[in-house]
């Protein structure tokens, strides 16, 4: 934690049992990376906790402290990455019926790997953070292996709930997938990718997820490929070709025109 942080600005027990436990704490982070370091230390080789706590800040009411909860969110494993705690955070969200979630890269908070941090927004609020432990910050922890964590605040994930769900029936018409694979500029995320694919699906885009991203030979320097599956249904009839690949046109060619992306 930087010395300027203002999470270091914490409230101080009278008496304490010890140095380690003489102020209230302003981040669950410290003691999820500390239950994973044991796990670590055990020689468990694969670990999924979660802690619901409470951190305590400066500024309320009569000097008293401003109480948050927390759902904080720690893993580590042989097959464990960026994207296995996004997905979990992706479940929480979904599980909740959250509208409007989209994730954003995160290159500034020194708890996290710098190019695997994203936070995680349901329309303009913030939810919390994920990502990879900076390896510095792995170290001072005596691990050497990746950790990944995440930080949700527990009243905005409660806020950001959607709707009750409605009862849809299964459906009737039989789905196709189609994969698609484009050539693009290294830099842009793959949420915006997908953002564009959702809006240039139509109706007949049910679903699009990420199966590859590959640097290696024939793809140029600063470029990246990126191979998405694509799910098409119709709702009222069989999915016909002709509506499959107007379907695909329309999402290649919207890759195209939003970030010059080409086709592999």
């Amino acid at each position: 934690m930087p010395v300027d942080s203002p999470e270091r600005e914490s409230f101080k027990i009278l008496n304490p049992l010890g140095e380690d436990t003489s102020i209230m704490r302003t981040t669950t982070l410290p003691s999820m990376l500390e239950i994973l370091t044991r796990n670590y230390n055990f020689r468990n080789k694969e670990v999924r906790l979660y802690e619901l706590g409470r951190t305590y800040h400066l500024g309320g009411k009569d000097g008293l402290a401003i109480e948050k909860k927390y759902l904080t969110l720690g893993t580590y494993g042989a097959k464990v990455n960026f994207f296995t705690v996004k997905g979990l955070v992706e479940a929480i969200m979904k599980d909740l019926r959250a509208e409007n979630v989209r994730f954003e890269a995160c290159t500034d908070n020194p708890s996290y790997h710098p190019g695997r941090c994203a936070s995680v927004w349901a329309g303009d609020e913030c939810i919390g953070v994920f990502g990879q432990i900076h390896p510095l910050v792995a170290a001072n922890y005596g691990v050497d292996t990746e950790l990944y964590c995440a930080e949700l605040s527990l009243e905005k994930l409660l806020n950001a709930c959607g709707p009750d769900p409605i009862y849809t029936p299964l459906p009737k018409f039989p789905a196709v997938t189609r994969d698609i694979a484009v050539v693009c500029d290294k830099s842009i995320p793959v949420a915006k990718l997908i953002d564009c694919i959702s809006k240039a699906g139509g109706k007949y885009l049910k679903g699009c997820s990420l199966f590859d991203i590959y640097t290696g030979s024939h793809i140029a320097d600063g470029k990246k490929s990126v191979a998405f599956s694509l799910t098409l249904r119709a709702d009222d009839q069989t999915l016909t070709d002709d509506h499959a690949e107007e379907t695909m046109k329309a999402v290649l060619d919207a890759l195209e025109r939003d970030f010059g992306a080409s086709m592999r």
